[in-house]
């Protein structure tokens, strides 16, 4: 397949790269609207917890953890790319982005910029971590009306790193995402963003996440992003198991500021990458491959799903 060329996949023919990655098309994040508002594969209890009217025009539960977590690579002058979803408080939107530091400096800019494209050939994925989902938001001095999103307001999850309460990326992404419609601009713009993330770290960071948790519906959603062509089976069977985010790290973690997060990945080990990195709370919900192979056997239905 030359480097240009187009494939799709799944039952939604999402657009797939020369590489095998989801490509990073206005068509993909039209499609991933469409499949996180499905409500007749995933319905009821398999979407997830919430109150009434979250999952109304809302994505389902899984999306929140996959928006909040982050990819690590190293590019070749051996310095460390923190790629996350971000948020700009200049116009309230999230956009996608690469965060690497020097000894005199560190910025902060869009994944899809010239200058982050620059950065990515030679560089190697060293792997992911987990969104916290206690702690800090990545959304500072906004103030969400009660009416926004479904009464969920962003400014009630940014919480101090060492609180115990809910708070952090993971809630702040569930607030937004109770609207993805294509008439709301501040979720099409985390959807936009997410899909240029999974188009540079690839299927196993959306399937990593997704088995991060064994309640909430994700085995049922994982299995529905694989048959709707999100996510590629191979990825969501990964022979891997999640390393625990060493306690002196967590706070740095949950402050949910790009530049202590690249000083944290320089600190960290990652032999035989890629490695998924998840917070000690709860790394034990996670869901082997054999269980998610059982699940897409009992989940696809004669149509292929």
């Amino acid at each position: 397949m030359a480097d240009n060329e187009v494939s799709t996949r799944g039952l939604l023919k999402f657009q797939i790269g020369a590489k095998g990655n989801l490509l990073n098309s206005a068509t993909n994040v039209e499609l991933l609207r469409q499949l996180w508002l499905d409500r007749d594969q995933v319905q009821g209890e398999s979407l997830g917890p919430g109150d009434p009217g979250d999952f109304d025009y809302g994505a389902w539960h899984v999306a929140c953890h996959l928006v909040a977590a982050a990819g690590v690579l190293q590019d070749e002058d051996n310095r460390f790319l923190w790629l996350e979803v971000s948020y700009d408080v200049g116009c309230d939107q999230y956009f996608p982005s690469m965060t690497w530091r020097s000894a005199l400096s560190s910025q902060t800019i869009p994944l899809d910029s010239a200058e982050a494209r620059g950065l990515l050939p030679g560089a190697k994925l060293l792997g992911f971590i987990e969104g916290n989902s206690t702690g800090r938001t990545s959304a500072r001095r906004v103030y969400d009306g009660p009416a926004r999103f479904n009464l969920w307001r962003r400014q009630d999850f940014d919480q101090p790193v060492d609180a115990t309460d809910d708070g952090g990326k993971v809630w702040e992404h569930w607030c937004m995402l109770r609207d993805i419609r294509p008439s709301s601009s501040i979720g099409t713009s985390v959807l936009t963003a997410y899909v240029s993330l999974l188009s540079v770290l690839g299927d196993r960071f959306a399937a990593a996440v997704a088995r991060g948790r064994r309640d909430y519906g994700h085995p049922r959603q994982l299995c529905e992003m694989v048959c709707a062509g999100l996510v590629a089976e191979a990825a969501a069977l990964w022979d891997t198991k999640p390393v625990a985010i060493p306690a002196e790290f967590e706070s740095r973690l949950m402050s949910a500021e790009p530049v202590r997060c690249v000083q944290v990945c320089e600190a960290m080990d990652w032999k035989d990458p890629p490695r998924y990195y998840m917070f000690q709370r709860r790394i034990d919900h996670w869901n082997d491959a054999d269980n998610v192979r059982r699940e897409l056997e009992l989940f696809r239905k004669p149509d292929g799903r």
